[in-house]
């Protein structure tokens, strides 16, 4: 089954919390296993990484219930059901959601609050939305991949629209950026020029370079995906180099032969395609750059622990 939202585990917590003091860990894998989650989904991670979507989610479903007086905290990461809590939960509700909350004037207070800090058009009244199931971390991220997704295509417009020793250029920049050659300054270079039997690029993964990764580079329109011969031609080319691997960049994509003849060939070859090469450019800021830098902050349990 798929990982419910947050609001649909708002009555699932509520309930839990009703047998007693609750450890907001155990009232996770609890629910996991009512819910009988799969594996998988219990170990679905958030984009960052550091928290389980499952696990986010059921925190956020009590923060809710908290703001609405339903349940209240003890100590370090535990929690209990209020008496308002409890007249809730005796009323046998169907489910609890934020509309549900609304009734109570803490929650109106916590959401008017929110809503006065938001730009106008982000305000939630509680109705119905697009977003309404996610928690503030899912919308968060979402919008970042949303402009990160933007950015990407940003980059692969004006990559292609660049003269073609710009693009062999940056594909040895990014290499550089991503650790490869080292520190020494003329680790890589641009090829690109009569004579380079097919390489475009060349890159030193050593100071001596004793070991060397050859490059070639197509900067193709969208549709013109790279194929199979082409990944052929550049086989040839690194065995004329005497080269074991290789890396084969596109800005468009490789079509399935292509795919295949690269598997199945003696030397490794390395395909990056045009989403995968602006999203290498962004994670090494190569081409972009920072412009804002958001601090997200939790509540600190060990300092109220003391």
């Amino acid at each position: 089954m798929a990982i419910p939202n947050f609001q649909m585990l708002m009555l699932p917590v509520l309930s839990v919390a009703a047998k007693g003091e609750a450890r907001i860990g155990d009232v996770v894998e609890t629910l996991a296993d009512q819910l009988a989650l799969s594996a998988e989904d219990r170990a679905q991670l958030l984009p960052s990484g550091k928290q389980t979507i499952f696990s986010n989610r059921v925190h956020w479903a009590k923060t809710y219930l908290g703001k609405a007086g339903l349940v209240e905290a003890t100590r370090r990461a535990h929690f209990r059901i209020t008496q308002r809590g409890q007249d809730v939960l005796a009323s046998s509700p169907s489910h609890i959601d934020k509309a549900f909350l609304s009734q109570f004037e803490e929650y109106r207070d916590f959401r008017s609050k929110v809503a006065s800090d938001d730009a106008p058009e982000a305000a939630d009244d509680d109705a119905p939305a697009p977003g309404e199931t996610k928690t503030p971390d899912e919308v968060l991220h979402a919008a970042h991949r949303q402009i990160e997704s933007s950015l990407a295509e940003e980059l692969l417009q004006r990559v292609r629209s660049a003269p073609p020793d710009f693009f062999e250029r940056l594909i040895v920049n990014l290499l550089m950026a991503m650790g490869y050659g080292g520190s020494v300054a003329d680790a890589g270079r641009a090829l690109g020029r009569s004579g380079d039997d097919g390489v475009d690029g060349v890159i030193d993964q050593d100071a001596l370079g004793l070991d060397r990764v050859y490059i070639q580079a197509k900067r193709y329109k969208e549709a013109n995906n790279v194929g199979s011969g082409d990944i052929r031609d550049f086989f040839g080319s690194l065995d004329r180099h005497k080269a074991a691997k290789g890396l084969f960049v596109t800005t468009s994509a490789f079509s399935p032969a292509a795919k295949e003849t690269a598997d199945y060939l003696s030397k490794r070859i390395v395909l990056i395609d045009g989403r995968q090469l602006a999203a290498l450019m962004i994670r090494h800021n190569v081409g972009c750059r920072i412009e804002e830098t958001l601090h997200l902050r939790k509540l600190d349990e060990d300092f109220f622990d003391a």
